[in-house]
């Protein structure tokens, strides 16, 4: 008999669009000989499932849809919601709770990663290299200038909680900063504040279950923005995304074993994306996506056909090993 898998979709953060994307290319590629996937999008308290052009409402009592009559619940949930509620912990508790097997990063290590200044700082003990920072809360009183004597700049102003970018400025004079700090906090209640390291971006994709350990073929990304924002990652033509990356091979052996190290340190589970910028041949960490995209334009897809592989036999590696370790 098939086994019922939910992917989840959609969001409550600027990455929602993103997210249906994702979710659409997860349910085109998961393997139906072997499952019977439903989409169920969710936003805010609405959560609906897509099934032949209908939307059945979901009983959030123990996450079913009833259709023709009968009740259905589900083995797995495909979690493919980029930012809250699906990338910060929230929904995986909600699925803890249910005793549902899920296919992202636990709470701890989900809710760690989303607080960027916190994964940071976490890791420090690690010997890893990263950018100073700043953090501020809604109502802390911010100092330009003391921001620029300890960071420098040019400068990035990001919410601290958050992904794709959204919010996030680059500050080349001071009398920006407060303008950014505005701006960033529509998106969240804390900042983060990071001095600038000038180099080339690259991001490694990391997976391990119970019968195996792959890290995927680093991309490298070349912006043709001031910085890989929103609108270069998901329009055609700002950037590109070369891979494997141009690197040499010891800092592509580095920012392997370094990537699985973080992994195991902030116990992830799933497919994570890791970023760095390599400066002065040195790898400088930015930070964690528990749930990368998985849309047809994403990083991860091409990684896992870089790699030899085929989405298909990774969602259901990550189903399956979900599954077993319930």
């Amino acid at each position: 008999m098939k086994k019922n898998i939910a992917i989840v979709a959609g969001g409550d953060s600027g990455e929602y669009e993103v997210s249906i994307k994702s979710g659409q290319q997860l349910l085109d590629q998961i393997d139906k000989s072997a499952y019977h996937p439903i989409l169920i999008h969710i936003k805010g308290t609405e959560w609906a499932a897509e099934l032949n052009g209908s939307t059945i409402a979901v009983d959030k009592n123990d996450f079913s849809v009833t259709i023709n009559g009968k009740k259905t619940t589900f083995d797995c949930v495909l979690i493919g919601i980029h930012g809250t509620p699906g990338e910060d912990g929230r929904l995986q508790s909600y699925f803890e709770l249910l005793k549902i097997p899920y296919t992202t990063c636990g709470v701890l290590s989900s809710s760690l990663t989303f607080n960027k200044y916190a994964c940071k700082h976490y890791l420090l003990p690690y010997g890893i290299h990263m950018a100073k920072d700043l953090l501020f809360h809604k109502n802390d009183t911010v100092d330009a200038f003391c921001i620029v004597k300890t960071l420098g700049l040019p400068c990035f102003v990001k919410p601290n909680n958050g992904g794709s970018s959204c919010g996030v400025s680059k500050i080349s004079a001071v009398e920006e900063i407060v303008p950014a700090i505005k701006k960033a906090l529509e998106h969240d209640s804390e900042i983060i504040v990071e001095e600038y390291v000038k180099g080339i971006e690259i991001t490694c994709g990391v997976m391990k279950t119970n019968k195996k350990s792959i890290v995927f073929p680093i991309a490298e990304i070349v912006s043709k923005k001031e910085f890989f924002d929103y609108e270069a990652k998901y329009t055609s033509g700002l950037a590109d995304e070369i891979v494997p990356a141009r690197i040499p091979d010891k800092i592509r052996l580095d920012c392997e074993k370094t990537s699985s190290l973080i992994y195991d340190k902030i116990f992830c589970r799933g497919v994570v994306r890791i970023d760095y910028i390599i400066r002065d041949e040195k790898l400088y960490f930015l930070e964690v996506n528990t749930v990368p995209g998985m849309t047809k334009a994403s990083i991860i897809p091409r990684m896992i056909v870089a790699a030899g592989l085929t989405m298909k036999d990774v969602l259901t590696d990550l189903i399956e090993d979900s599954i077993l370790n319930s």
